[in-house]
C-alpha cells in the first residue's frame, strides 16, 4: 500500500510514518498541497494523510479540493478541533478518520484497522 503523507512540518509525521512502514506500507512526502496534487496525478495512493496547516493551504482546504480530483481517495486528517467541529466542518469532503495533532503509533493501527476495514467491505462488493 502506497501512502502520500502530506505535511510542511518535517518531523510532524515521523512516528506515524514508521509505524506504517512497520506494517508494510511504504510513505511518500509532500511538503505542500500543489506537491501533493503533482504527485497524486501521476501515482495510485492507497492512503493520504494530510496536515492540519500546510505551506500553501490548510488540510481541510486540501481535502476539499481532493474530493473534486479524486472523490475515492482514501484519506485522513491531523486536526485540533472537536470531533464534533471536525465532523461539521469536513462533511462531504470523504474523511475517513480524524488524527490527533502528533499522531503516533497507536493512531496508525487505529488508522490502519479502519482503512483495512473499508477495503474489505469494498472488496466483498465487487
Amino acid at each position: 500500500m502506497y501512502v502520500l503523507l502530506i505535511t510542511s512540518d518535517n518531523n510532524s509525521f515521523l512516528d506515524l510514518a514508521a509505524a506504517l512502514e512497520e506494517n508494510g506500507m511504504q510513505t511518500v512526502r509532500a511538503e505542500s498541497g500543489a506537491a501533493a496534487f503533482s504527485m497524486i496525478g501521476g501515482k495510485a495512493f492507497d492512503l493520504v494523510i494530510i496536515d492540519e496547516k500546510l505551506s500553501d493551504m490548510t488540510g481541510l482546504e486540501f481535502a476539499e479540493k481532493l474530493v473534486t480530483v479524486n472523490p475515492m481517495m482514501n484519506c485522513a486528517m491531523v486536526s485540533s478541533l472537536s470531533p464534533d467541529d471536525f465532523h461539521e466542518a469536513s462533511e462531504g469532503f470523504g474523511i475517513l478518520m480524524q488524527l490527533p495533532l502528533a499522531p503516533g503509533k497507536e493512531d496508525a493501527e487505529k488508522l490502519i484497522k479502519h482503512l483495512n476495514s473499508i477495503l474489505n467491505l469494498i472488496n466483498r462488493k465487487v
